[in-house]
C-alpha cells in the first residue's frame, strides 16, 4: 500500500509550463500500468511516489463490490466524499440492480423481492426499469431480454462490468476513467494531426518520439510513370471506388482501364473499342466490377471490368447521351441527355424515370447522392440545381459566371464548381447552399478543365489548367502549395486515388497520362512504390 500523501499548501505543478498537477499525472500513469496489467509495477509506482491510485476508501469500496457485500459498498460510497446526491443515487441504483439480479440467479426470490420493494424502488428513479425489475420475477425469461441471464454462473465478470459502469458515474477525481492516459495521448496526436498543414499520411505515421509534421514531399508532386497508348487528346480519367484501377477515356474513340499495382505500377489491362464517337466520361459501379462509358452525344455502354466485355449499350432513339453515373449500389443508373432531360434506367436497358428539368446540354455534369435522393445538374449556365427526389424541394446554387464543370466531395457534403473566370468554388450543400472556398492560379480560357477533391480526408484540391500545369491547392485555407510541370498540353482532368494519398492521375491533350507521386526518396522511405520498373520522369521529360 502507498504511503499516504503529505498534506501541502500548494499542489506540486510538474511540465515545462507548470501546468500538470503531479498528483493526477502519476496517478493516470498508475492506471494506465495496471490497466496494461502490469501490476507489479502499479505497486511499485504507488509505493515509490507515496501517491495511491485510490483512497483507502475508495479501494474498500471496490472491494466490496467485486467481492458482493451489497450492503457494505453502500455504506461505503456515501463516506467517499460524493457531494452530489443525483451521483449517489445513480450509483446506489446500480449497485442494488445487480444484488436483485443475482438473488433471483440464485432462486433466492424473497430477498429479491424484498430488494425492489425496499431499496431499489424508495430511490424513486427510472422507474421504468423498475417495472422490468417486477416482471423478471414472474417471468424469468425476461432476464435474458434485460442482459441478466445466468450472471449467479459466474459472478466475477458481471461485477467487473458493474464496476466499469459505476467508474463512468463517479467523479474522475475518486476514480479516474479507464484508458484515460490513452485517451490525451491520442488526443494529443489529433490535435498535431488538424494542425500539421500538409498532413497526407496515414495514421501509422504518428509517433509518440516526435511532434507530427508532414512536409510539402508528403503531396504527389513527381512524376513516377507516364502512360502513353491512347492516340489522341485524354479527355477524362477516374479511379475506381477502391484505387485498384484507373478508367480513362479520349478523343480516339476509346475508354482504357489500368491496373493499379501495390508497387504503384500502372498497367493496361482492357482498351474498350465500340463508341462511335469521342469517349466523354466513365464512371465505376459502387463496387468496380462494371464501368460506364459515354460517347459524345451517342450512347452509353456498360463494361464486365474483370473480363474487358461490353455488357449493354444504352440509348435514345433520335437523341444523345451526354453523361452518366450509378444509383441504387450499381443496380441502377441514370444519363443526361442531349434534350435537357435525366433518364433513369436499370441494367437491362429499361427506361425507369425521366426527369424534365430545365438543364442545359452544354454542361455534362450531372452528380447523384450515394442514397439516390438528390440530383444535382445544370439548370442555366450560372446556375446549379440540387433536387430533392422525395420531397421535389429544389434548391440553387446560383454563381456570377458561366459553370464549366463540378464535382461532388465523397462525403456527399460539399460541390467544387469551375467557372469560366478562372476560378473554382467550393460550396457547403448540407443544408443551404454556402460558399466555403475560392481557388485561383490556373488557367482556363477555351476547354473544359475538370478538378477534384483529394489526398487524405480529401485535404486538397487538384485541378487541370491549359498552362500543360497541375495545380494542387489546400482544401481549407485556398492556398496555392502547387503548380506541376511536365505535361505538354491542356490539362483537361485529374483524379486522385481514394485509396492512396500520395497517387494522383492527369489527363492531357498531349495524349498522355502523368501519375504523380512521392520523389523516389520518399517512395523508398514509405516502403510503397518503385520495383524498379516504373518509368520516372521529371519536367517535360518522357
Amino acid at each position: 500500500m502507498a504511503r499516504p500523501l503529505p498534506s501541502q499548501g500548494r499542489e506540486e505543478m510538474i511540465g515545462p509550463k507548470g501546468v500538470i498537477k503531479k498528483i493526477e499525472f502519476v496517478r493516470t500513469i498508475t492506471k494506465a500500468l495496471y490497466s496494461l496489467g502490469y501490476e507489479r509495477t502499479g505497486a511499485v509506482l504507488e509505493e515509490e511516489s507515496g501517491i495511491p491510485l485510490y483512497s483507502s476508501m475508495v479501494d474498500l469500496f471496490r472491494k466490496h463490490v467485486l467481492d458482493g457485500n451489497w450492503d457494505e459498498s453502500l455504506i461505503t460510497l456515501h463516506k467517499i466524499g460524493l457531494d452530489d446526491e443525483n451521483i449517489l443515487k445513480s450509483v446506489s441504483f446500480f449497485i442494488l440492480e445487480q444484488k436483485f439480479f443475482e438473488y433471483l440467479e440464485k432462486n433466492r426470490i424473497m430477498e429479491a423481492l424484498e430488494t425492489l420493494r425496499n431499496e431499489i424502488t424508495p430511490l424513486s428513479i427510472n422507474k421504468k426499469r423498475v417495472h422490468e425489475f417486477s416482471s423478471c420475477i414472474v417471468s424469468p425469461s425476461q432476464r435474458i431480454l434485460l442482459g441478466f441471464a445466468n450472471v449467479g454462473t459466474e459472478t466475477l465478470k458481471p461485477r467487473m462490468k458493474l464496476l466499469e459502469e459505476l467508474q463512468k458515474m463517479l467523479p474522475p477525481s475518486i476514480m479516474i476513467p479507464e484508458r484515460r492516459l490513452e485517451h490525451l495521448v491520442e488526443q494529443a496526436l489529433g490535435v498535431q494531426r488538424e494542425a500539421c498543414y500538409f498532413h497526407n499520411s496515414h495514421e501509422s505515421c504518428l509517433s509518440l518520439f516526435a511532434d507530427h509534421q508532414c512536409g510539402k514531399d508528403q503531396l504527389p508532386s513527381h512524376t513516377t510513370q507516364v502512360l502513353q497508348e491512347h492516340h489522341d487528346e485524354v479527355w477524362f480519367l477516374q479511379f475506381s471506388n477502391q484505387g485498384k484501377y484507373l478508367a480513362s477515356s479520349s478523343n480516339d474513340k476509346s475508354a482504357i482501364i489500368w491496373e493499379v499495382h501495390e508497387d504503384g505500377e500502372l498497367t493496361l489491362k482492357h482498351k474498350l473499342i465500340g463508341h462511335k464517337k469521342s469517349v466523354l466520361m466513365v464512371a465505376w459501379s459502387p463496387d468496380d466490377s462494371q464501368l460506364l462509358t459515354c460517347g459524345m452525344e451517342e450512347a452509353v455502354r456498360r463494361w464486365d471490368v474483370h473480363s474487358g466485355e461490353c455488357l449493354y449499350v444504352y440509348e435514345k432513339t433520335g437523341l444523345g447521351l451526354i453523361s452518366c453515373g450509378w444509383l441504387l449500389h450499381g443496380k441502377q443508373l441514370f444519363s443526361g441527355v442531349t434534350d435537357k432531360t435525366i433518364c433513369f434506367w436499370d441494367l437491362d436497358g429499361k427506361e425507369l424515370d425521366c426527369w424534365k428539368g430545365q438543364r442545359t446540354s452544354k454542361t455534362s455534369d450531372v452528380a447523384v447522392t450515394k442514397d439516390g435522393r438528390q440530383i444535382i445538374s445544370m439548370c442555366q449556365e450560372t446556375v446549379i440545381l440540387l433536387l430533392d427526389k422525395e420531397t421535389k424541394i429544389q434548391t440553387l446554387i446560383e454563381e456570377e459566371q458561366t459553370i464549366t464543370s463540378f464535382s461532388l466531395s465523397e462525403d456527399d457534403n460539399f460541390l467544387l464548381v469551375n467557372l469560366i473566370n478562372q476560378e473554382i468554388h467550393l460550396w457547403n450543400i448540407r443544408n443551404d447552399p454556402k460558399l466555403v472556398t475560392t481557388y485561383k492560379g490556373h488557367k482556363r480560357s477555351r476547354f473544359l478543365i475538370r478538378s477534384c477533391f483529394g489526398g487524405l480526408e480529401q485535404a486538397f484540391i487538384a485541378s487541370g489548367s491549359e498552362d500543360s500545369q497541375v495545380y494542387i491547392w489546400h482544401r481549407s485555407t485556398g492556398d496555392l502549395l502547387e503548380a506541376l510541370p511536365g505535361h505538354s498540353g491542356t490539362v483537361n482532368c485529374v483524379s486522385w486515388n481514394p485509396s492512396n494519398p500520395h497517387m494522383l492521375a492527369s489527363a492531357s491533350d498531349d495524349r498522355t497520362i502523368r501519375i504523380w507521386g512521392l520523389s523516389k526518396v520518399n517512395r523508398k522511405r514509405k516502403e510503397t512504390y518503385s520495383n524498379g520498373t516504373v518509368q520516372l520522369c521529371n519536367g517535360s521529360s518522357k
